[in-house]
């Protein structure tokens, strides 16, 4: 089996040890979704999907059998992890870079210049 993609969203919360929301499809065929990375006391480390039962104890719902498929699992979504930048801070950029607060004074600034080019226009007319 293959690893033919790994989606991974960092979560930006300093109350939890989760560091990030993961699914991953194998063959292009079969996804699972809900792995977790964890930081965990000896560092940063992939959880399986898992529930918890009746008496408290929490199960994997899907997870590799064989150790050389959870190594190669975990190294592949390390390394999206490595390479997917930090949840923005407050306030949040848009994909240009520019935060909402620019943005909201380019309108206002071209707000202003359409307004100044409309009494041109009626000045033009009397």
């Amino acid at each position: 089996m293959q690893i033919t993609d790994v989606r991974l969203r960092k979560v930006n919360n300093q109350d939890t040890r989760m560091k990030a929301l993961v699914s991953i499809t194998f063959d292009d065929a079969f996804v699972i979704h809900d792995l977790r990375v964890i930081e965990g006391n000896n560092g940063l480390f992939v959880a399986m999907p898992s529930k918890r039962t009746p008496d408290g104890e929490f199960r994997d719902i899907a997870h590799p059998i064989h150790s050389d498929m959870r190594q190669h699992v975990q190294e592949e979504i390390m390394r999206v992890y490595d390479e997917t930048e930090d949840v923005a801070e407050t306030p949040r950029a848009d994909e240009d870079g520019s935060t909402g607060e620019e943005a909201e004074e380019e309108t206002e600034e071209e707000s202003i210049a359409v307004d100044e080019d409309d009494d041109n226009d009626e000045e033009q007319n009397v």
